[in-house]
């Protein structure tokens, strides 16, 4: 029967909309300062990515600095076995379509303007955010 239901779907030109139903949806939520913790979130959400997962990653606390157009070398150092940074797979992961945002308290708690940011990243609205979390076929990681 789900055969039968899919091949229908796409008869219809509906093929798309099944399908973005059962992609999953990945939130990464991203609070360490600890280089290795960072740049690991970030290989496992980029793994996700090319598994067929849309992404989303959401950095609080020190891990907002990843964020950070002058962010600190802990960020942007290469780290082995790839030399690949935090902030620069981050920035990777953006341009493969994934959304990144800064806590909403970040920035104030900072004491930085929306300036300060990467192009492309901005604070999370958190009625926005708890509703992407609490969607179906959405995936949660924490660091």
């Amino acid at each position: 029967m789900k055969t039968f239901l899919l091949a229908l779907t796409t008869a219809l030109g509906l093929g798309s909309v099944a399908q973005a139903e059962d992609t999953p949806n990945l939130v990464t939520i991203l609070a360490s300062g600890e280089p290795q913790t960072q740049l690991m979130s970030m290989v496992l959400t980029m793994q996700s990515i090319q598994q067929g997962s849309s992404a989303h990653i959401l950095l609080c606390g020190p891990a907002g600095d990843l964020a950070l157009k002058e962010a600190p070398a802990s960020a942007t150092a290469p780290q082995a076995p790839r030399d690949m940074s935090p902030q620069g797979l981050m920035q990777t992961i953006m341009q493969s379509g994934a959304t990144v945002e800064v806590c909403a308290i970040y920035l104030p708690n900072k004491g930085v303007e929306p300036t300060a940011l990467l192009d492309g990243i901005s604070a999370a609205a958190p009625p926005e955010m708890a509703a992407r979390l609490l969607a179906p076929n959405t995936r949660v990681m924490s660091f």
